[in-house]
């Protein structure tokens, strides 16, 4: 489910961030150009290139001036890690509680239970 609540560029982030734990850059890459990025995406390159700026900021990127931005050594460990708090404190919570709502424990879910 999307959140349209969610600003732009923190969209835009959520998508590098899933195609870099998805494997489609992996550390050591080279990360699609803002104008590129911008282009694909049909977004503004200055909202691009704020996302951009959080990676960058997070040290989950390294920029070579002039050449690009690389996908940095244990970006996919510190992603990955930032991302699981984040299920654990936003996502999951609401989760757990539709489910303890509706009477569908955690472990029946995992087991494939209808109940």
């Amino acid at each position: 489910m999307a959140d349209n609540s969610k600003p732009v560029y923190l969209k835009l982030r959520d998508i590098i961030a899933a195609s870099i734990l998805d494997g489609e850059y992996a550390e050591g890459d080279m990360l699609p150009s803002v104008r590129a990025f911008a282009a694909e995406q049909q977004a503004n390159p200055l909202t691009v290139a704020k996302a951009y700026q959080m990676f960058q900021d997070q040290g989950l990127v390294e920029v070579q001036r002039g050449v690009g931005m690389y996908v940095a050594a244990g970006a996919v460990d510190k992603l990955r890690a930032m991302e699981r708090e984040d299920f654990l404190k936003h996502v999951w919570p609401p989760v757990l509680r539709q489910m303890r709502r509706i009477g569908l424990s955690p472990v029946a879910l995992l087991d494939g239970e209808k109940a």
